[in-house]
């Protein structure tokens, strides 16, 4: 069965990947829309995140911003058949603006290696390519529920001599090695995490549960830390690759502080575009024992 779901998946991607960038984003806006409309999971879970993180808006304004995601949320799915399937050269090609490059190579010229948080904002897919087509880099991945896609997934997004380390032991020590050697490390940032190696921190007013992987890294290599993501441009237009600083204590010896600041620093940018912003992942749904689930407030977090 899996590999039926595998061939059939790989089918829709391949012919997904036909489509030129605005037909693709033009279909994708209207399914998240029409999801949208539907009311179902998705949209619930949207409008908890948003009304829990962003309390200043109106009702009307949360419910637009609630509109505006799943549309970019629907045209992410639609890009990522492109973003895996075209030729690189061609989806580097998307790339029409670029913003704070430069903090990359200045953290690069001081001789340590570089962690880039890539929360899921924008085309994520995109930010792999572009900063593997630049740098010696490593990105953190979790393996796919079907066994047959992790193959073609490590093929297509290693095109460029990218490695992809799995979340486990081994794999965080290839990370550290990496990083001492002076390559660059990519990290989805705004996962909940599993397992022993994570704190409770505020994200958007929130207690949650929070990653300290990035802390450990930089208390043990020194590395530097910087956030990125590749914002969509209207109309079909492509796509702008922004950079900017993280905020301040990401490597602090404090495991609490460092995943604060971390959490910080996936905020900061989410602000600057945060109608593209993952906002139907179950971002908050790890609280502290004994708080609410805020997706089933009637259940209690243990």
């Amino acid at each position: 069965m899996s590999k039926l779901k595998y061939f059939v998946i790989a089918g829709t991607l391949r012919l997904v990947s036909l489509l030129p960038l605005g037909v693709a984003q033009l279909i994708g806006k209207w399914l998240g829309l029409l999801a949208w409309q539907l009311g179902g999971r998705a949209r619930k879970t949207t409008d908890t995140n948003i009304s829990i993180c962003f309390p200043e808006m109106s009702s009307e304004q949360q419910r637009q911003l609630s509109r505006n995601s799943m549309a970019h949320t629907g045209m992410t799915a639609a890009e990522i058949p492109l973003m895996w399937e075209w030729p690189v050269e061609k989806c580097l090609g998307l790339i029409k603006e670029t913003q704070g490059l430069e903090l990359v190579d200045e953290a690069l010229a001081s001789g340590r290696g570089l962690i880039l948080l890539a929360p899921h904002l924008g085309n994520w897919e995109l930010v792999g390519l572009f900063f593997s087509s630049r740098y010696k880099m490593a990105a953190l991945y979790s393996p796919p529920h079907i066994k047959e896609f992790e193959e073609y997934m490590i093929r297509v997004r290693g095109r460029l001599g990218s490695e992809l380390v799995r979340g486990d032991r081994k794999g965080l020590l290839r990370l550290m090695t990496i990083l001492r050697e002076g390559g660059v490390a990519g990290i989805l940032p705004d996962q909940s995490p599993r397992g022993k190696t994570n704190a409770f921190a505020p994200f958007f007013g929130m207690e949650v549960r929070t990653m300290t992987l990035v802390n450990k890294l930089l208390q043990k290599t020194g590395a530097n830390v910087l956030v990125t993501y590749a914002e969509r441009l209207p109309e079909g237009n492509g796509f702008r690759m922004v950079v900017t600083e993280a905020e301040p204590g990401n490597g602090d010896a404090d495991i609490i502080a460092g995943a604060t600041a971390l959490n910080q620093s996936v905020e900061k940018v989410v602000r600057m575009a945060p109608e593209q912003y993952q906002w139907e992942y179950k971002r908050l749904r790890h609280r502290p024992p004994g708080n609410p689930n805020p997706y089933y407030p009637n259940k209690i977090c243990r």
